[in-house]
């Protein structure tokens, strides 16, 4: 049962922009949830290690991860970024919650939630990484956005995007997901060039940007 809840629900919710005005979802009981977002099956086809390894962060990087859901992918980066800081950014005030509790409860000191808003992260400081798991197909105005979220990046800095890929068997409904190159063609509109691609997820694309 865990299972089909975490497929049904993973590309819809695991992600900034999970509860935005134009959406009906509520995940209040983040507690619920955290069972269904960091499911260690997930780790199989999501390969977080890899991917953060792949992201190549110095060890003092200041990272976000814009739609961070119960804290899969931020309290591993915090993890491995010791010297670093991680900012947890989440439109959800039940996620939020959930994020700066874990981290006490954890002791990821270098861990912080960020209360974001639907049209901006609302970053404390200039980062070196933004990362979007699951999370730009919930954005909406995604060219203004990104173009917003400038910014928010130190020089040098850089945007992540992984998200499912039309042909996958997990995520969202394939109506509801956007094709690669139609990422890339709204990340140049907003003022980014495509600075790596990798490969080796096999759900979904892994685009980084930069300014």
């Amino acid at each position: 049962m865990r299972k089909i809840l975490f497929l049904l629900l993973l590309g819809a919710v695991t992600a900034y922009g999970q509860s935005p005005s134009t959406h009906q979802h509520q995940f209040r009981d983040a507690e619920k949830w955290a069972h269904v977002f960091d499911d260690p099956k997930r780790d199989e086809w999501q390969k977080p290690h890899q991917v953060i390894q792949a992201l190549k962060l110095a060890p003092d990087a200041v990272v976000a991860d814009v739609g961070a859901g119960t804290g899969y992918f931020s309290v591993r980066l915090a993890t491995m970024l010791p010297k670093g800081k991680v900012y947890a950014v989440d439109v959800e005030p039940d996620m939020v919650k959930h994020l700066a509790e874990r981290a006490k409860r954890d002791g990821r000191k270098n861990m912080q939630a960020v209360q974001g808003a639907p049209d901006d992260a609302k970053l404390p400081e200039k980062v070196d990484l933004i990362l979007f798991v699951d999370v730009h197909h919930h954005i909406e105005e995604r060219e203004q956005y990104f173009r917003k979220l400038r910014a928010s990046l130190k020089p040098g800095g850089r945007v992540a995007i992984i998200d499912f890929r039309l042909d996958s068997r997990e995520g969202p409904p394939r109506a509801a997901r956007i094709a690669p190159e139609k990422v890339k063609a709204e990340l140049k509109s907003a003022g980014y060039s495509l600075a790596e691609e990798h490969g080796f997820l096999p759900n979904q694309y892994f685009l980084i940007f930069k300014p």
